[in-house]
């Protein structure tokens, strides 16, 4: 699996080791996550928006309502900002000023294209809904014709892209390591509760294997 080479537009110059451009730490991030930040330009006016998206190969596909400002837009070429983050823990330093987080992110950049192919749709809404959760889309009724003509699906190549990650303990100025104030890291992690059954769920419907056994990487 290759390296994705840093570009003038994703080469990480704040805190450089930072950096990492090797496909597979990448790939590992956008899998673990899912929920992006797609950002675009609007006559001037920037947007970001949350949305969920999946990944198959070298393509990110997210989607929308045909009506959809950020689908309209972003099929018209405009160039995109895709970003994910997963956070890992909070950094608590002896000085304010060296608090931080320990995170893991990917920023994708280039131009969407909107996903005409209507095998290659259906591809991509069922890559999506299983990027959420696995084995899903075998559980529920697929979309039916007036339901995919009514969402727009954009493919996003992953060609120009780097990762950023932070981990470890605060950095706090030397003459700080002896200060009475307690520093180290909280970890944090997604934590899954309990399933919720619909109100009008039919009571003959067993829970899903997908939904009973849900875990993130």
């Amino acid at each position: 699996m290759d390296d994705i080479a840093p570009t003038p537009r994703t080469q990480i110059r704040r805190i450089p080791e930072r950096g990492v451009y090797d496909r597979a730490t990448i790939d590992a991030i956008l899998d673990e996550g899912f929920l992006c930040h797609v950002g675009f330009v609007v006559e001037g006016q920037p947007f970001v928006i949350p949305t969920g998206y999946g990944r198959a190969g070298d393509r990110l596909y997210i989607h929308g309502s045909a009506a959809s400002r950020m689908v309209r837009t972003l099929s018209s070429g405009v160039q995109v900002c895709v970003t994910v983050t997963l956070l890992d823990g909070l950094v608590l330093a002896r000085a304010a000023y060296h608090h931080s987080m320990n995170y893991r992110s990917v920023v994708v950049l280039g131009t969407a294209v909107e996903v005409t192919d209507e095998h290659e749709r259906l591809v991509a809404l069922e890559t999506i809904t299983e990027h959420i959760i696995r084995g899903r889309w075998t559980d529920i009724r697929p979309p039916n014709p007036q339901e995919v003509k009514a969402t727009r699906v954009l493919r996003l190549p992953i060609e120009e892209a780097s990762a950023k990650v932070r981990t470890g303990p605060p950095v706090d100025d030397e003459v700080d390591y002896t200060l009475p104030y307690w520093a180290g890291v909280l970890p944090m992690r997604l934590q899954i509760g309990e399933p919720i059954p619909d109100s009008r769920l039919r009571p003959d419907v067993p829970l899903p294997a997908a939904v009973r056994g849900y875990r993130r990487a």
